[in-house]
């Protein structure tokens, strides 16, 4: 089970335009409203691929009412935490190629007893998950500090903490010890102060906001797909979208991608533990508990083919499979920081050891990939929908070489 939590959720309108044109009457070609926000986006891609989870999410007035009739429709396991405010709208206005402009309200403001009723809701879904993920914006009356406390208590409940969000927030939850923060480069460059130019200035700088105490980082890079920096590993990679429709949703089917991975790698540890009766694993991996270890007979399997290679070295493919069960990681979690209990093949199944000297992780290198597929899929699709598992092109996904690393970073205008 993944537990997701989205401060400030939306009714995302999306409008598919010509061109943009201000002061102008713009005739849209086609509309469509979805249920938005980070968060709400992850528990959106997790139950299109069959993962389960939960969204925890504050809802208010006809907008809020919306949003959950939205939400039910498309099955999502829903804990609603009723505000005074309304909730917000936000609108999208994508062009033919791939441009996107986008107007997002500021949210209603929460208050205190508001924020402590949707803290108290996540902790108690917290109680069944692998992960707890934070995602978006703080709406007006939740300051960086309570976000960081909110974190802090996620992670002192002995569960997994993956954060996407910006600004002051972002070093809060990396402070509080979050497993793994997901920026895009905007926000990285943001919260590190300076620009990120090229691909090491990314791993530098991911390098940093891990020094603040966050287990690994996961930068999203728009169409030059991704960097995962852990203590141990760095690798890149990036996946082809050949008719770009909307951006909005991508990065968050990035990490619903990526974490659903993780998952069953954890399930998958699990269930080599029961069947050798050799009790929890530790070392790179979660301390798995038996207790979940049992697949789902619905369980897809997920086959990742990546292009790999070394500096130095020509490409090859290594192909990694992920056994994506309904339940995901089950409760064995260990609290903290360290991406090392994030969860994990066992290290003695691990080739290579230190990969950031040597050979990189397999399950990491599998994770970055099934999370590129997802997002690349998402960024085909129109508005904030997200991929189902007809969507994805695995086949497309490239796993950089580590001499790619020194490549600089497509300008932003």
């Amino acid at each position: 089970m993944i537990v997701t939590v989205t401060l400030n959720p939306s009714l995302d309108r999306a409008i598919e335009i010509d061109s943009l044109a201000r002061g102008d009457v713009i005739r849209a070609r086609s509309g469509r409203l979805d249920p938005g926000g980070k968060g709400v986006n992850v528990s959106r891609a997790l139950l299109a691929n069959g993962v389960a989870s939960r969204a925890v999410l504050p809802c208010g007035g006809d907008e809020g009412a919306q949003l959950v009739r939205l939400l039910a429709e498309e099955g999502v396991d829903l804990v609603a935490v009723p505000i005074g405010g309304h909730t917000r709208s936000n609108i999208t206005l994508a062009e033919p190629d791939g441009t996107v402009t986008k107007v997002n309200e500021p949210g209603p403001t929460l208050s205190a007893v508001e924020f402590d009723a949707v803290t108290g809701q996540a902790l108690a879904a917290a109680g069944s998950a692998g992960w707890v993920v934070v995602c978006g914006s703080l709406p007006p009356g939740v300051t960086p500090e309570a976000f960081g406390r909110l974190c802090r208590r996620i992670v002192a409940a002995g569960v997994r903490l993956a954060v996407d969000t910006s600004g002051p927030a972002l070093r809060s939850a990396a402070e509080a010890g979050a497993h793994l923060v997901k920026p895009n480069r905007e926000e990285l460059s943001e919260v590190v102060g300076h620009p990120l130019a090229g691909r090491s200035d990314v791993v530098e700088a991911a390098d940093r906001v891990r020094a603040w105490g966050a287990g690994a980082v996961l930068a999203s890079l728009g169409a030059e797909g991704a960097i995962l920096v852990t203590a141990d590993t760095v690798v890149s990679g990036a996946s082809v979208v050949p008719a770009p429709r909307s951006t909005v949703g991508a990065g968050d089917a990035l990490l619903a991608g990526f974490l659903a991975a993780l998952s069953a790698s954890d399930a998958a540890v699990a269930a080599t533990t029961a069947n050798t009766g050799a009790g929890s694993r530790t070392g790179h991996g979660v301390a798995a508990t038996t207790d979940n270890a049992s697949p789902d007979p619905t369980t897809a399997r997920a086959g990742v083919a990546a292009t790999t290679g070394n500096a130095g070295a020509g490409p090859t493919t290594a192909e990694a499979s992920v056994a994506a069960t309904a339940d995901g990681a089950g409760a064995g979690s260990t609290a903290g920081g360290g991406f090392e209990r994030l969860g994990s093949l066992p290290a003695d199944q691990v080739a290579g050891g230190d990969d950031r000297g040597g050979a990189r992780r397999p399950d990491l290198v599998a994770a970055l990939a099934e999370g590129l597929a997802w997002g690349a899929a998402a960024v085909s699709l129109p508005g904030s929908r997200m991929p189902r598992p007809a969507d994805l092109r695995r086949d497309a996904v490239v796993i950089h070489p580590d001499s790619d690393l020194v490549r600089s970073l497509a300008s932003r205008g």
